[in-house]
């Protein structure tokens, strides 16, 4: 194997002082897959409390040691990220790894923590604790051999998910580990084990225990991965979909064949959502976007109407979506600004561009939309559009509507208060107060504006603010 010469380098720490030390994990998987990673584990008979003194913030000075150090003369240290399970990080030479002490572990009452960790002296053991045959592989370092009790290479040659013995103990450990196993599938691409789908739904209490932020995690490296519905069809098949996700589970069977919206739907709800996120992750969009396309409509099955003509409407889906969108980032404690980023793309998805609309019309929507919105929008409507049909978005989608709106921006630049001619303080030389009145006053000159930007003038608004304050005076 390729071993990067950072590992080398700690490696050779450790066998001076007699230690054993084993690239563990996703690590090793890549390596035996062709991949490059420097996400490292390692493994080690040492302590931690033996791993901090051979890292922690000091100098390895040529002479200290024997011959084999003479050029380990890097600053290091060490943060103890979880040394109550045996586990600190070494920051080394820039480079950062995490090293855990061979251990068994036992009792889980949390559903994914061990309530009791014994540290040992054997790799076949602690590998034997760990979740899937493709991450219970170790390779001893500098130079091997490959450690690998569970064919773990073999299984990923033959690019399958694995259980590390029954998978309904390994479950039962780790309430988190069935929706690793498709996470895995989609970021792999790899089949999971019957065996691993099995015993998934019996897992169920022990997955729902485990916390928010874990679990979003996953999710999020689902949605990350090229393909996210392989996992997102699997999490349907097992339960978790209804478990962790019910809004978007509650969109299988909710049909659009006979729906008056953006066009001909050739899937329900579900499966077009979860194309529209498939090519959210093809075309390599943001995280943002990718999240907007899995849950642009997911409001639909609440606002499904069905006239005397058979034909279905979803009348402000986009604001149920949004509600239903919001609830499930706040759930899994995603950051204030994606939620605000996705709700509001979530909720302008629906727009309807034509030829006659005004030019005000193309400023109004520019001012709601926001302009720095306006490319992503854009993305999410290519999105939503292949997911009609599963076919390709034509090249000239939107062209027209882009164009427009370079047009009448360059027409006037005015689209919000601050880019009126004139302020509030302007309108306090008049004898306007500030306060609500005042609100009102500028929100109609720039309402004038939006239609005629002639207009923005300080002296054309002045005389406008005259008229609306003598017509309010009035009332």
């Amino acid at each position: 194997m390729n071993i990067h010469p950072i590992l080398k380098e700690v490696a050779s720490i450790f066998i001076q002082t007699g230690k054993q030390i084993f690239l563990v994990g996703g690590a090793v998987r890549d390596l035996i897959r062709g991949k490059e990673s420097h996400d490292w584990d390692l493994a080690t008979d040492a302590r931690p409390d033996e791993v901090i003194a051979l890292f922690h913030r000091k100098k390895l000075i040529s002479g200290d040691l024997n011959d084999d150090y003479t050029e380990i003369a890097k600053q290091s240290f060490v943060i103890p990220t979880g040394i109550k399970h045996g586990t600190v990080t070494v920051h080394y030479k820039g480079f950062a790894m995490e090293v855990t002490t061979f251990r068994s572990e036992s009792g889980y009452s949390d559903g994914r923590r061990p309530d009791k960790v014994e540290f040992g002296n054997s790799i076949i053991a602690d590998l034997s604790r760990r979740d899937f045959t493709m991450n219970a592989a170790a390779y001893k370092l500098p130079s091997g051999p490959l450690i690998d009790p569970f064919d773990g290479k073999g299984d990923i040659k033959r690019r399958i998910i694995k259980s590390v013995g029954k998978a309904e103990e390994r479950f039962a450990e780790d309430g988190l580990r069935p929706l690793r196993a498709l996470r895995f599938s989609s970021q792999l691409d790899f089949t999971v084990d019957n065996e691993v789908l099995n015993a998934i739904p019996g897992a169920m209490s022990i997955t729902a225990s485990v916390a928010a932020e874990r679990i979003r995690d996953e999710i999020d490296r689902i949605i990350a991965s090229d393909k996210p519905s392989t996992a997102l069809l699997l999490m349907e098949r097992t339960g978790l979909l209804e478990l962790l996700i019910p809004e978007l589970a509650a969109c299988r069977g909710v049909s659009q064949d006979r729906y008056k919206g953006l066009g001909f739907h050739h899937f329900d709800v579900l499966d077009h959502s979860l194309l529209a996120c498939d090519y959210a992750a093809l075309q390599g969009m943001k995280r943002e976007l990718r999240l907007a396309a899995l849950f642009h409509d997911i409001g639909k099955p609440i606002t499904l109407k069905t006239d005397e003509d058979g034909f279905k409407t979803f009348y402000q889906h986009e604001k149920e979506s949004v509600t239903l969108a919001r609830r499930f980032f706040l759930q899994y404690r995603y950051p204030n600004a994606l939620i605000e980023k996705v709700c509001h793309l979530i909720s302008e998805h629906m727009f309807h561009y034509e030829e006659n609309w005004s030019d005000a019309a193309v400023r109004r929507f520019v001012i709601r939309a926001g302009e720095e919105n306006l490319d992503d929008l854009f993305q999410l409507r290519r999105a939503d559009t292949y997911a009609l049909a599963a076919k390709d978005v034509p090249p000239h989608l939107l062209l027209p509507f882009i164009e427009r709106i370079k047009i009448t921006l360059a027409k006037s630049s005015a689209l919000s208060l601050k880019d009126l001619a004139i302020s509030g303080r302007d309108l306090m030389d008049l004898d306007i107060s500030p306060g609500k009145h005042m609100g009102i006053i500028l929100n109609e000159l720039l309402e004038a504006v939006l239609i005629d930007p002639a207009l923005n003038t300080r002296e054309k608004l002045l005389e406008i603010a005259v008229r609306i304050n003598e017509r309010y005076a009035r009332q």
